[in-house]
C-alpha cells in the first residue's frame, strides 16, 4: 500500500456480504496501534519516497460507524473514482517524460564530441524528433480530456470517457518509457549515474515501471478501454436501430 507506513488510517473494500461486486463495502480501518494489524516497510524500485508498506490484518475489528456509505456499494465507489485517478497519473506521467526529454535537448546543444555538439549530429535530431512528436500529441490528448471532464456531468464523463481514460494513462507510460530511455541514450554514460549532469534522467528512467502499474498496470487498461468502447458502440448502435415495421420515413 503506498504511504501505508505513514497512514493512521486506511480505506478498504472488504466483503461484507455474499459472494460477487455487491457484497463489497468500504471501510475506514484503524491502522497504527490497532489491534491486529501489523505493517513494514517494503523496499521498492523507482519511487523511494512512496512509503509503499505491507499491510496484515488478523481478526482485525472495525466498528459500523466506519461504514462508507451504503452497505455493498464499494465496489461501485471505486470504480467512480479511477477516472479521475488515472487522468492524474497520465498527466503526472507525461509531464515526467517532458523533463526527461527537455533535459536531454538542453544536454545535447552543449555536450561536444568529435568537434562538434551533438545537437549536430543528424542522428540525435532524429532520436529527439520522433519522442517530441509522440510527447506532443499526448499532451494534447491529456488536455482534450481535461476539457471534456469540465463539460460533461459525472455520469457521462464515467460512460464515454472510462475506456480512453485507461488508454491514455496506458499511452502515457508507453511514452514515458520511448523518452526516459531517449534522454538516457543521449545522455550517455552520464545517464547511468545517480549524481552529475545525469542524475534527473537517471531517476525517472528507474521510476517507468513504477508509473506503468498503478492506477491498472498497461494490459489491463489496453484491454479495458477496447472492451469499454466495444460496450458503448453496441449500446449507441441498438438506439439508433429502427424498430421493427416502423416506417423507413
Amino acid at each position: 500500500i503506498t504511504n501505508g507506513i505513514w497512514s493512521s488510517n486506511a480505506t478498504m473494500a472488504v466483503r461484507t456480504s455474499g459472494s460477487g461486486p455487491g457484497g463489497l463495502s468500504l471501510l475506514v480501518v484503524p491502522l497504527l496501534g490497532h489491534p491486529g494489524v501489523t505493517m513494514r516497510p517494503l523496499k521498492v524500485t523507482g519511487p523511494t519516497s512512496s512509503g509503499t508498506t505491507y499491510i496484515s490484518l488478523e481478526d482485525v475489528r472495525v466498528p459500523v460507524s466506519n461504514l462508507i456509505g451504503e452497505e455493498g456499494m464499494g465496489m461501485r465507489y471505486i470504480m467512480t473514482n479511477f477516472n479521475h485517478e488515472r487522468l492524474t497519473i497520465a498527466i503526472g506521467v507525461t509531464r515526467q517524460a517532458r523533463v526527461a526529454l527537455s533535459s536531454a535537448f538542453e544536454y545535447c546543444l552543449r555536450r561536444e564530441a568529435f568537434g562538434k555538439i551533438l545537437m549536430e549530429q543528424p542522428v540525435v535530431r532524429h532520436r529527439l524528433a520522433k519522442c517530441g512528436a509522440i510527447l506532443e500529441s499526448q499532451w494534447a490528448w491529456i488536455e482534450q480530456f481535461v476539457y471534456q471532464m469540465t463539460k460533461l456531468t459525472k455520469v457521462e464523463a464515467d460512460v464515454e470517457l472510462g475506456g480512453l481514460t485507461a488508454l491514455a494513462k496506458a499511452r502515457a507510460g508507453i511514452i514515458l518509457d520511448e523518452c526516459a530511455r531517449c534522454a538516457v541514450l543521449l545522455f550517455g554514460g552520464n545517464g547511468l549515474t545517480k549524481s552529475g549532469q545525469g542524475e534527473l534522467v537517471e531517476k525517472i528512467y528507474s521510476e517507468v515501471p513504477g508509473t506503468r502499474i498503478p492506477g491498472g498496470s498497461e494490459d489491463v487498461m489496453l484491454d479495458l478501454a477496447v472492451r469499454q468502447l466495444v460496450k458503448n458502440y453496441q449500446t449507441k448502435t441498438r438506439t439508433m436501430e429502427r424498430p421493427r415495421g416502423s416506417s423507413k420515413l
